[in-house]
């Protein structure tokens, strides 16, 4: 059930590449082609990422942990990136989670994932 009833296809669209920009913390939210674009900006982002139960903080630590348990190396940099990018968690707190996560993902992960939060906390102090 959407929480903006009366919106527009536009409004979705404007709200979910504002939404987008403010889980990833850059400006990389431009428009693009395609349907499925279109449905990640229009639903998840506009109508998922949007609704207030939550907050974004929130949204991205249970995404953090669904992608560490599946091993999604890639999406798991993207948001641990935009996690410090954002300011939604300070370099304590991802270390914290790199603990946290490594008994319910299991150690080869949470190495893995201790290797990914040292790595972006070294290039971010150095830049």
């Amino acid at each position: 059930m959407s929480d903006h009833p009366d919106d527009t296809a536009r409004d979705r669209r404007t709200r979910g590449l504002e939404i987008m920009r403010q889980v990833y913390g850059r400006d990389q939210a431009k428009d693009g082609p395609g349907d499925f674009f279109g449905l990640t900006v229009e639903h998840l982002f506009a109508e998922v990422w949007s609704r207030d139960a939550l907050s974004m903080r929130d949204r991205r630590m249970l995404l953090l942990g669904l992608l560490v348990g599946q091993g999604m190396d890639d999406a798991v940099e993207l948001q641990l990136d935009a996690a410090l990018r954002t300011g939604d968690l300070t370099p304590d707190e991802l270390r914290e989670v790199v603990v946290f996560l490594t008994y319910y993902a299991g150690w080869p992960r949470g190495s893995r994932l201790n290797g990914q939060v040292e790595e972006l906390i070294a290039r971010v102090m150095d830049a």
